[in-house]
């Protein structure tokens, strides 16, 4: 298994001038980092990201979300349904620049937007429909895409495993698969660890967020990371196990995610605990 971290600790919007922290990430032993991918304006951008990463020895995958309304991919407007494919489509373009072999995140409605009831069926089908057309794109540029579903404050139309694995099912593309996260799957799941490994009896397991139940350093909280990780080393999972933890550098995204207060002292901590804790389960298993 390899080990990533999520740059949304830091920014939303990755440039050279983050390279100080990247160059910690490195020295600390991660495989790689999860490149956030919203701004799809200069795809050469992420070419040049793609070869500063290189030199460092980083790996990468990338994550994105829908965060404007207008992009729906479960809308019933079929004008709000073809503005997210595009977006979607230009997201993989830059994440083909990159070098990311991973596209990660709730590719299935904007995050944060609601209709007041569950997903309806024609929602559903909506987003099977949308996530069979977005798969040959993905595959044509050797990417996967690793859907995750959200708890039920931030998203509705997939918040478990089971709905994830459903949608799966109805997409039945191998270009499309489910990302397991332990602060999503800490809320919505009666049994983390059985949900995940559903989902890896399913075949449908194509990446995993490392997440404490408060959003901050793995292993300080009481999200079942090392059970899971005991259950992935044992299924022979050999994908990633990468951190995602929030914190209130990018106002827009402690919004969107609600956090109101500091869980850490220093994203330090972050890096240098959370890779501690995860080589320290690896180790136990």
């Amino acid at each position: 298994m390899r080990i990533g971290i999520n740059l949304l600790l830091w920014t939303g919007h990755v440039t050279p001038e983050l390279l100080p922290v990247l160059e910690h990430i490195a020295a600390t032993g991660f495989d790689g980092v999860e490149v956030p991918l919203f701004d799809t304006g200069d795809p050469a951008h992420y070419r040049r990201l793609g070869a500063m990463l290189d030199g460092l020895g980083l790996a990468r995958t990338a994550s994105t979300a829908f965060t404007d309304p207008g992009q729906n991919p479960v809308s019933p407007a079929a004008s709000e349904r073809a503005a997210a494919l595009d977006y979607a489509r230009a997201v993989l373009d830059c994440a083909a620049e990159l070098g990311a072999g991973l596209v990660v995140g709730p590719l299935f409605q904007p995050l944060g937007h609601f209709t007041g009831t569950g997903p309806s069926e024609a929602e559903r089908e909506r987003c099977a429909e949308f996530l069979g057309d977005l798969a040959p794109y993905a595959a044509e540029r050797g990417i996967v895409l690793a859907v995750e579903p959200l708890n039920r404050f931030e998203a509705h139309v997939l918040n478990t495993g089971a709905q994830a694995r459903e949608m799966i099912a109805r997409v039945g593309d191998p270009a499309v698969g489910i990302l397991y996260d332990s602060f999503h799957a800490h809320i919505e799941e009666r049994d983390p660890i059985a949900a995940l490994d559903a989902m890896l009896a399913a075949g449908a397991l194509a990446h995993v967020h490392i997440s404490e139940n408060d959003r901050g350093t793995p292993g300080t909280g009481q999200a079942r990371i090392a059970e899971a990780i005991a259950l992935l080393a044992t299924r022979g999972y050999d994908g990633w196990l990468t951190i995602e933890a929030f914190g209130q550098a990018v106002p827009e995204l402690a919004a969107a995610t609600r956090v109101w207060r500091p869980f850490f002292a220093d994203p330090v901590d972050v890096v240098e605990g959370g890779y501690a804790y995860i080589r320290h389960c690896l180790t136990a298993c």
